[in-house]
């Protein structure tokens, strides 16, 4: 057990760094773009590795590429078993340069129990494409929005890891009517700022230095060993690929205000960790509880990759809290 969290910990760092850069690039290059695969070679390589991260994963009952206004949105379907007693469908948004893969330690205990749909992100490393620009965050939310009204969801059970936190986050907002219930999960940003240390060492991965001192940096951000940092799995050697070939233009989330939290008063669900949090840690869970959201937990002994180190417990609770708040 304490491997795998030490490697999911890996993880969180190469994606958390990817989320920082992307901000800092925000910032001094804010001219909207589409995200873009910097060769084809380079989407070749990620394209062999994203295959072995869906290989680890239980084969889909259907794959989809359903047209926005944004581009392409790869989705996956996992349908309920037949007789199941399954409720409203679920929908799951991966973190940055996460993708479908992100979720193969949860879908196992939630596959047959419920009709799920995971998507890769528009704008993001993954199966998804662009074609249009991001102009404000809300795009973001009108594409899930466009995406969920193409498949014919009227309404959903939302759920949303760290940048898909903050989209689903912003979807519930502007499109409270399809979501009857949210559940964030690392939301970065929406709740509270990242750490300034965040910003630090971050800085360090987009200067010209050694591998080994952006490793170094990647195992600050992950809380981690270096050598953690350079073991590889299939879904950290996908997140690595998507990182160095896929140039995204992504706009990076606001914090929301207290009254735009209290103007969504479906059940929202929020589940932190304790350690290395990017959500905010104790004071996103605080400022969560004050806004009278509930349940709002701050998992032990867990980092941003908190969906896999947590899985098996929040699998149970999750089929639990839908099953609560099926309409």
């Amino acid at each position: 057990m304490g491997k795998t969290v030490d490697r999911l910990k890996g993880v969180a760092a190469l994606v958390a760094a990817g989320l920082l850069v992307q901000k800092i690039a925000s910032i001094v290059a804010p001219e909207p773009q589409v995200g873009y695969w910097r060769s084809r070679e380079g989407f070749e390589t990620y394209r062999a590795a994203y295959d072995a991260a869906m290989a680890t994963l239980p084969p889909p009952t259907r794959t989809r590429d359903v047209p926005t206004e944004y581009g392409t949105v790869r989705v996956y379907e996992w349908a309920a078993a037949e007789g199941a007693d399954a409720g409203l469908p679920v929908v799951l948004l991966p973190g940055n340069r996460s993708g479908t893969p992100m979720w193969a330690e949860n879908l196992t205990h939630w596959i047959g129990k419920r009709t799920l749909f995971a998507m890769d992100a528009v704008g993001d490393s993954g199966l998804s494409t662009q074609s249009v620009p991001f102009t404000s965050f809300e795009d973001r939310a009108a594409w899930v929005e466009q995406a969920l009204a193409e498949l014919g969801l009227t309404s959903v059970h939302l759920v949303g890891h760290s940048f898909g936190g903050a989209v689903a986050a912003h979807h519930t907002l502007g499109h409270p009517g399809r979501v009857a219930s949210l559940t964030l999960l690392e939301p970065v940003l929406v709740l509270y700022r990242l750490p300034v240390s965040m910003f630090v060492w971050s800085a360090l991965l987009a200067l010209p230095v050694s591998q080994g001192w952006k490793d170094y940096a990647l195992a600050e951000i992950g809380g981690v060993p270096i050598a953690k940092v350079r073991e590889r799995t299939p879904l950290s050697a996908m997140v690595d690929a998507g990182a160095k070939h896929y140039r995204s233009h992504t706009l990076i989330p606001r914090t929301l205000t207290d009254a735009e939290w209290q103007s969504m008063s479906l059940p929202i669900r929020i589940d932190i960790a304790a350690d290395k949090s990017l959500a905010g840690g104790d004071e996103a869970a605080n400022r969560a509880i004050a806004l009278g959201k509930q349940p709002v937990t701050v998992w032990p002994e867990t980092t941003h990759s908190l969906p896999m180190q947590a899985a098996e417990r929040l699998g149970s609770e999750l089929i639990r809290y839908w099953a609560t708040h099926d309409l």
